[in-house]
């Protein structure tokens, strides 16, 4: 975990807040996602966590996923035909996604946060949240070449 991610009692504290039935399996894949900064996907959590409870499945992490989502404990990121990943940082942030391995990592810049929304975008609905997702090439994809 890094200095961004919550202490234990206070996302333990969210998910008994959320009204979801605090669980073994529920706790496992809720604390893999918040203590990552890479945004996993569904089976990249599930290999992690099915090392500390190995009774785990796939089906059970993709459906804990949704339903972490569904309480407003986690937020997915990228494309909807992709691998949806997700992200228990719910603070404002925004995204560096390497365009060569998918590996993906929050930054803050408060003037991205300032950004205004174009008038017409109002034509497609309300905006209630909005983030940058920044694509490049990261430093150890840059390495390899």
């Amino acid at each position: 975990m890094d200095d961004r991610t919550p202490p234990l009692e206070s996302m333990l504290k969210k998910l008994r807040d959320s009204g979801l039935k605090l669980t073994h399996q529920r706790m496992e894949v809720f604390m893999d996602v918040a203590a990552r900064t890479d945004h996993p996907d569904a089976a990249s959590v599930y290999e992690r966590v099915k090392t500390r409870v190995p009774t785990i499945s796939l089906d059970t992490v993709y459906r804990t996923l949704a339903a972490l989502k569904e309480a407003g404990l986690i937020t997915t990121m990228g494309p909807v035909h992709e691998r949806q990943r997700f992200d228990a940082n719910l603070a404002p942030h925004h995204h560096f996604v390497c365009t060569e391995c998918g590996r993906a990592e929050d930054f803050f810049y408060d003037e991205f946060n300032r950004l205004p929304v174009p008038q017409e975008v109002s034509n497609f609905g309300t905006v209630i949240q909005s983030h940058v997702e920044l694509r490049g090439i990261c430093a150890a994809c840059a390495r390899k070449t």
